[in-house]
């Protein structure tokens, strides 16, 4: 179990005006507490600071602690339309119990206007097209009021996420993503919760380890990592909202 205090003594004294760069930033922050590259986020960025959350437990970790430190950050979520009823029940006990400032955003297509021209049924035919419509755009019209970007992402979850860094500047203007939680396993998520008496998922109990819409999620395959279950049985393994936007090279 890996211990989290607030000590953010690493993270500091880039918050005070020293022109460095993003590798310096990286290198500095490896080995700091997610709380502290919360504050340091906090501190270079704000108040142009938000966390995407679907409500899964890595989102809800980082909320807890971006709300200790900044009660006013925005907890942006996703609403598809297509979440399991569990995951919408979970959101609205998290933020009732942490008092989360939660912005919703919402597809870029009303309902009816999807169903016309695309069918209910497009996740089974091109789930690329139906998550551009109803999560990539959507985030991708609230960006521009932002230059933080917080993210539950680790790297043990998938191979396509073994090497992100703690931040990455992205090649849309001024903006950084930022992945405290980078170097954390889900058993560090699920102590985090514990020791802080925070609820797990209801799904968790049924085996799901990694959560979306509910027609492309089911519980990993055998022998497949935790992000397996999200669209089993086909060559897509990122819903895009990580993958629209391309780090700048360093």
């Amino acid at each position: 179990m890996r211990e989290t205090s607030g000590c953010v003594a690493r993270a500091i004294p880039l918050c005070y005006g020293r022109n460095v760069s993003v590798t310096e930033w990286n290198r500095e922050l490896e080995h700091a507490t997610p709380e502290g590259i919360l504050a340091w986020a906090w501190e270079r960025f704000r108040p142009d600071v938000m966390l995407t959350c679907s409500f899964q437990h890595d989102g809800v970790v980082l909320a807890h602690m971006l709300h200790a430190i900044a009660p006013e950050a925005p907890i942006v979520f996703i609403n598809t339309g297509f979440h399991f009823p569990e995951t919408l029940a979970y959101r609205d006990e998290i933020v009732r119990r942490l008092g989360l400032r939660l912005v919703e955003l919402e597809p870029i297509m009303p309902r009816p206007e999807f169903a016309a021209r695309y069918g209910l049924d497009l996740y089974a035919r091109n789930p690329d097209l139906c998550c551009h419509i109803n999560k990539v755009e959507p985030l991708k019209r609230y960006l521009p009021s932002v230059r933080a970007w917080v993210n539950g992402r680790r790297r043990d979850q998938a191979s396509t996420r073994a090497a992100i860094p703690i931040v990455e500047e992205l090649q849309q203007g001024a903006l950084y993503k930022v992945n405290p939680l980078a170097s954390w396993t889900s058993k560090d998520t699920f102590y985090y919760l514990e020791r802080h008496g925070i609820p797990t998922h209801p799904l968790f109990e049924q085996g799901y380890t990694s959560i979306g819409c509910a027609p492309c999620t089911r519980p990993p395959l055998a022998g497949g990592d935790e992000r397996s279950g999200r669209w089993a049985g086909q060559a897509k393994t990122e819903c895009g909202l990580h993958t629209f936007l391309e780090p700048k090279a360093t």
